[in-house]
């Protein structure tokens, strides 16, 4: 089986994170370390391998400083399954909400999907060569003996030389797009049955569980008739050669053995599970969810509609702005298994002049390539950039403390008449200078009320 794992130094790593998040260099450090230390445990031969336990971190710092994003980034560097949840959605067993095994469930979801589309991906030329055969058997039935075909006729004008002679020329004129205004009918699967729900104390409700697999040998696989396209029919047709070529065992096998040796669980808002000293009321739940969360984090083994899943080299980041919890509130056992914690710093002004130049996909990028498709050129002056990074950082030193968020309200709020008008606009070259940015915001950053309303 693959190792999934890609090879990445950590400096690699924090160089491929530098393009996404700019700053907090000692969470990049940890979790590269953490990255690494995956693929050299899959490197040791022997009973130490399943000794190995992943480095499990806590991040620490308030919203919008890029937690969640170097944990999205670095399960796509690694080519791994990953899964964001929030703490504060999950509830001990007994209480109304979802059981914290789902969240293992769910990244064998994912898992699947993302080995299946790579499967896809590898065995598309040849599905798509029998799309064309079987597009050519609508477009051009094969002869028979009602239609004229006798099977003793032979040589080379014989009725099968002369069908094979037309197909050779219609594969030629499918492929070069002549027939992709023609219209065909062909067979899709119609509308899966609705998902059963099965309620019970298991979570069983969690586990998909549908009609359709069921009674799947008893049910025939309902198809429905559709006139479409040539283009769109073989686009279908590719898509269920596709899934034919497929081998589904294979498919499960490797997500689960992705899920066991490289999955990331990204645990969100933890502080709002931490108790914070007193024992009444709902911190009683808070603990519960600690005490279920436990054994996912610490290692075991959980029951998915793919077989059985162990979560023992998992690695689950958390995080939380702790203002008012800590990390030391959670309880010892849980604390025990987040042995690294990094601090990530607030950002500055420079962070955010930054944030809005550096990044791949930087904000002043983003508008400018939504701007072009109206035929409108977009620009922003250097003095531009570090108004708009200026305001982001006294807003959020008077408002809540958002982090990089704020820099969304303040260019939606900025470009929102240019927005509105640019289909109309005869102007096609715009520059936003600092003076524009001054003008524009002045009156929302003074006034307390609008400030706390619009950015």
């Amino acid at each position: 089986m693959g190792n999934p794992i890609r090879e990445f130094t950590p400096r690699e790593i924090v160089e491929e994170l530098d393009k996404y998040i700019i700053g907090q260099d000692n969470a990049k450090r940890s979790v590269a370390i953490a990255l690494r230390n995956r693929w050299r445990r899959q490197q040791v031969e022997g009973h130490l391998k399943e000794e190995i336990m992943p480095n499990n971190i806590i991040l620490i710092g308030p919203t919008g400083v890029g937690k969640t994003e170097i944990s999205r980034r670095l399960a796509k560097l690694a080519n791994a399954p990953f899964i964001k949840v929030e703490a504060s959605k999950f509830t001990e067993v007994g209480y109304v909400g979802r059981d914290v095994e789902s969240i293992i469930r769910d990244l064998v979801d994912i898992a699947v999907n993302m080995v299946r589309e790579e499967k896809k991906e590898s065995v598309q030329d040849k599905a798509r060569e029998q799309a064309i055969e079987r597009l050519l058997d609508i477009l051009l039935p094969a002869p028979n003996s009602r239609t004229g075909f006798l099977p003793e006729a032979e040589g080379e004008d014989s009725p099968e030389n002369q069908y094979q002679r037309t197909r050779t020329k219609f594969r030629q004129k499918l492929i070069k797009g002549e027939l992709n205004n023609r219209t065909v009918e062909i067979d899709t699967p119609a509308e899966m049955v609705p998902t059963m729900q099965i309620f019970s104390p298991g979570g069983l409700e969690e586990m998909g569980i549908n009609l359709q697999e069921l009674f799947g040998s008893f049910m025939p696989k309902k198809v429905k008739k559709r006139r479409v396209t040539v283009p769109e029919a073989l686009s279908i047709l590719t898509q269920q050669e596709a899934q034919k070529l497929i081998d589904m065992e294979e498919v499960v096998q490797e997500a689960i053995h992705r899920v066991q040796n490289s999955g990331i669980v990204f645990l969100d808002e933890i502080d709002k599970i931490a108790s914070s000293g007193s024992k009444h009321g709902p911190d009683v739940s808070r603990e519960g969810v600690q005490r279920d969360l436990l054994p996912v984090v610490e290692g075991t083994t959980v029951v998915t509609k793919y077989g059985m899943v162990k979560t023992d080299h998992i690695l689950f980041i958390a995080s939380g702005a702790f203002h008012v919890a800590k990390p030391s509130d959670l309880i010892p056992e849980l604390q025990g298994r987040f042995p690294i914690r990094v601090e990530l710093d607030s950002l500055t002004t420079d962070d955010f002049v930054k944030i809005l130049t550096e990044p791949e996909n930087a904000l002043t990028k983003q508008y400018k390539a939504l701007l072009e498709t109206e035929g409108i050129e977009l620009e922003f002056t250097d003095d531009a950039i570090y108004a708009i990074a200026e305001t982001a950082s006294y807003v959020n030193s008077k408002a809540e403390n958002i982090g990089a968020r704020r820099l969304h309200t303040i260019m939606s709020t900025l470009l929102e008449d240019l927005l509105f008008d640019a289909p109309n606009m005869k102007e096609r070259k715009i520059t936003i200078t600092g003076d524009f940015v001054n003008e524009k915001l002045k009156n929302i950053v003074e006034d307390e009320d609008l400030r706390r309303f619009i950015l």
